[in-house]
């Protein structure tokens, strides 16, 4: 057995064409700078592009393929490099009573992500673009992908935008079959611990990753899986836990650094106890604009006081990426990288002396305090994002 990072979440903005994909999306965000960046600058081997059911990317995939650039692989997905891309979309649905919520389909092959674009095609107003609404009912869209020879992860499930706990349901066998998922996906606000006090979750395998909107947030939450090689078939089986199979490490933002972290007032910018929220308006300034944060929002819903962690479920290891590192900047830390590789071997595998002598006493420092889960943060909400304190 193999042990490969995988991050499962990462968009594409724009075709090289320059048609947009995903509006919020880096321009430079194409399939090929993604595979490119996950396997030269990032060391992620296995990549998840949750935009492949657009005709413009597929038609750039075809490109790829014909030249002999990538390949399609035995048992699914598409090699470039050193890095397996795992074809996959991302759909918002909203149920009856519901809210909206997004989820994460993936396919094995071109063909049957051109397929299922097919499908979709008449239930959603522009297939070309990222997370566009399908009206359907979830199941419906659930049934499709699994009969499909696909798998279905609901996306980033408690973020209080467009996610299954935090805008659609309490439950949530409300909205989709619970014996029809693969996985589900925690989203940079939560972790284990905090997802651990809602018994029907124990069940699943947890996957952390990036939700990248630029090829710099690549890799800025991601797993390690345990695999026999690199592929569609392998990972099916690695999210099911199937003969050793599993996913053996999530490594994710500490739950303080993500925006949405803490309930958080729109107006005057104060983090909020959920306690302190009276009739929907901010007990410091008075309006109404709240944000509600992840970690209060599993306390109002939790059917559990104290965390009760699956023993299947691996280590949540606390990941800060180097972005969050004070004092290393793009000219630094591309130097880093002219000498240690990727940022995997920055992050996990080169030794305290070679980092001192590659970033200085400082830097290193903070990359090993990193390791060790032992920096000081600054708690995120309302859209922001937390700090690493110096």
């Amino acid at each position: 057995m193999n042990s490969y990072f995988v991050d499962l979440h990462v968009h594409i903005g724009r075709t090289e064409k320059g048609a947009p994909v995903k509006i919020s999306g880096s321009r430079d965000l194409t399939f090929y700078n993604i595979a490119k960046e996950a396997s030269d600058r990032k060391g992620i081997e296995v990549i998840g592009i949750i935009d492949c059911q657009s005709p413009g990317v597929q038609e750039e995939i075809t490109a790829y393929l014909e030249k002999g650039d990538m390949e399609e692989q035995k048992g699914g997905g598409i090699r470039y490099d050193r890095t397996i891309v795992m074809l996959g979309s991302e759909i918002e649905v909203k149920d009856e009573g519901m809210g909206p919520a997004h989820l994460l389909a993936y396919m094995p092959t071109l063909d049957s992500m051109r397929a299922f674009t097919e499908w979709m095609r008449p239930y959603m107003k522009n297939v070309q673009l990222s997370s566009q609404r399908l009206y359907v009912p979830a199941r419906h869209l659930q049934d499709e992908v699994v009969g499909r020879g696909g798998f279905l992860i609901p996306a980033h499930i408690f973020t209080p935008y467009k996610s299954v706990y935090g805008s659609a349901t309490t439950r949530l066998d409300n909205m989709l079959d619970p014996d029809r998922l693969a996985a589900v996906e925690l989203g940079l606000s939560a972790d284990t611990e905090m997802a651990s006090c809602l018994s029907e979750l124990d069940r699943y395998s947890f996957v952390t990753n990036s939700d990248a909107h630029s090829l710099g947030k690549i890799g800025r939450e991601y797993n390690r899986i345990d695999m026999l090689e690199p592929s569609f078939e392998e990972l099916r089986l690695a999210l099911a836990r199937e003969g050793g199979r599993q996913v053996s490490a999530n490594y994710g933002l500490n739950p303080r650094l993500g925006k949405y972290h803490r309930t958080y007032c729109g107006v005057c910018e104060s983090v909020l106890d959920e306690r302190e929220v009276a009739s929907e308006r901010c007990l410091y300034c008075g309006s109404g604009k709240i944000v509600r944060g992840v970690m209060d929002r599993i306390q109002s819903i939790a059917d559990r006081t104290e965390p009760n962690i699956a023993a299947h479920h691996p280590p949540y290891r606390f990941q800060v990426p180097l972005e969050f590192i004070p004092g290393l900047g793009k000219k630094k830390l591309a130097r880093l990288l002219e000498l240690l590789g990727t940022e995997m071997n920055i992050l996990h595998r080169v030794g305290e002396d070679e980092l001192r002598q590659a970033a200085g006493d400082e830097i290193a420092g903070y990359l090993m305090q990193a390791r060790a889960g032992t920096l000081a943060l600054q708690v995120g909400g309302g859209g922001k994002y937390g700090k690493v304190s110096r």
